[in-house]
């Protein structure tokens, strides 16, 4: 997550789909626990991520974020695969450019 500037990690399982998310909140609780990065992951994730279906509006997943309050959403195709995920930070970076062309 550090090399990639990521906030969180999608981990899926065979078939591809979302079976939990780690994210940079989880990585302080395990600081805050003192616990070593030998860690297993299943430990820290998030089981049954939310996930937001690849057809929904910018919208909707910004309403699901905001209600749920996390900040990191997979988004996942018809048949549940992982096809990405979309992030308050991406949300912001859209924001920015839309008021800087308006300008």
């Amino acid at each position: 997550m550090y090399e990639k500037k990521v906030g969180s990690v999608v981990v899926v399982d065979e078939a591809g789909k979302p079976v939990g998310i780690v994210t940079e909140r989880d990585l302080v609780y395990v600081c805050a626990k003192g616990l070593s990065a030998d860690t297993p992951i299943w430990m820290v994730m998030t089981e049954n991520p939310i996930t937001i279906g690849e057809d929904a509006l910018l919208l909707d997943a910004v309403e699901k974020m905001r209600s749920l309050n996390v900040r990191h959403l997979p988004v996942v195709d018809r048949e549940g695969k992982l096809v990405g995920i979309i992030s308050v930070r991406d949300v912001l970076d859209l924001a920015a450019f839309l008021i800087r062309i308006r300008e």
